[in-house]
């Protein structure tokens, strides 16, 4: 063979690569690396490929399995009889799908229908002065239950839990949240003792988007304490429901200083905050004192019932939510009148 002969010519003649890829060879790489790394980057692109089809077989098998499970589950709500009822005082459908009895405990799911369409845009003159739409606001969270009587909009709370501080408002909130009737705002606002002057339409906007027949609630615990939070509550709507969570008093106020002082490392021991002249010597409270004066409960109770009947106020047990939250949270429910869904139901 002469010396002229390059090595690109030997390669194209033996077919090993094609003439053009001679620039990626590096000088001195041996025919087995190049076999080798060949081989991995075949395997590479095969379990890539084997991959990407197990991934789309099991999506299609959990979409499938899903679909037939409740397709199953209509079928057999159908031999029941009755699919759809509309109950209580939501206007959209809802499945009972009972399960089991057991010592005398009758056991229920409680599913509630809602069409997944949209067929318009509503019309911002159609709106009355209580409600905003989401449409309108720009928000599109809930734009796919807009179905004609399925819009949600943004109103004034029905309910509000007023009171008290450290007394288990948070708890009851979460506990009323897991209700499907009950939209609640997450944050306290404080409307009604700070941000009155910014009126009810910046209020509204505050609240959470809901559809017809659901509760709207909001918690601040100190409405319960500010003067001039009743007359103000009922001049937005002298039918507003209020809740308000009570524990004992001495107990109460022991959180709230606990709470106060781990922000303030310096901060005077209870006792001497609580009594006058700095001692319990005298067996003299000082009831002007923040964490105290928020557990006379009757003071600020009796400027709430200048404005509204105890009818519409319901007191809630700090401690019954810790030891028997189930059998309190019924009592909220009916109270409010929701369809019973949170506790257990004989």
């Amino acid at each position: 063979m002469e010396s002229g002969i390059t090595l690109a010519t030997v390669k194209a003649v033996f077919h090993l690569i094609p003439e053009e890829n001679d620039a990626q060879f590096e000088p001195g790489m041996s025919r087995r690396g190049l076999d080798f790394a060949g081989l991995v980057n075949k395997k590479s692109f095969g379990l890539t490929l084997l991959l990407f089809a197990c991934v789309l077989y099991l999506s299609y098998s959990f979409n499938s399995c899903l679909v037939a499970n409740l397709n199953r589950a209509l079928r057999q709500q159908r031999s029941h009889g009755g699919l759809l009822s509309y109950v209580g005082t939501a206007s959209t459908p809802v499945i009972r799908v009972p399960e089991s009895r057991e010592h005398g405990i009758k056991k229920e799911t409680v599913v509630r229908v809602v069409p997944l369409t949209w067929t318009g845009v509503q019309d911002p003159a159609s709106m009355n002065g209580n409600e905003t739409s989401d449409l309108v606001d720009g928000s599109p969270k809930y734009r796919f239950l807009r179905h004609q009587g399925l819009r949600p909009t943004r109103k004034l709370p029905d309910a509000l839990i007023i009171g008290v501080k450290k007394g288990g408002t948070r708890a009851l909130l979460e506990f009323i949240r897991l209700h499907p009737d009950v939209r609640a705002a997450g944050s306290e606002i404080h409307f009604f003792d700070r941000f009155h002057d910014k009126g009810f339409q910046w209020y509204r906007h505050h609240m959470p988007p809901t559809l017809e027949g659901q509760l709207t609630m909001e918690k601040t615990p100190s409405y319960f304490v500010t003067r001039e939070v009743p007359q103000r509550v009922h001049e937005m709507n002298p039918a507003t429901k209020l809740l308000v969570v009570v524990r004992d008093p001495v107990t109460r106020a022991i959180s709230d200083y606990t709470q106060v002082s781990s922000k303030k490392p310096g901060m005077l021991r209870f006792e001497e905050l609580a009594f006058l002249n700095g001692t319990g010597g005298s067996g003299l409270v000082d009831t002007s004192w923040g964490p105290v004066k928020i557990g006379v409960y009757a003071r600020h109770l009796e400027r709430w019932l200048h404005c509204f009947p105890l009818e519409q106020m319901l007191f809630v047990s700090g401690e019954r939510l810790i030891v028997d939250p189930a059998a309190e949270m019924a009592r909220v429910q009916v109270w409010v009148y929701l369809i019973f869904s949170i506790g257990i139901r004989d």
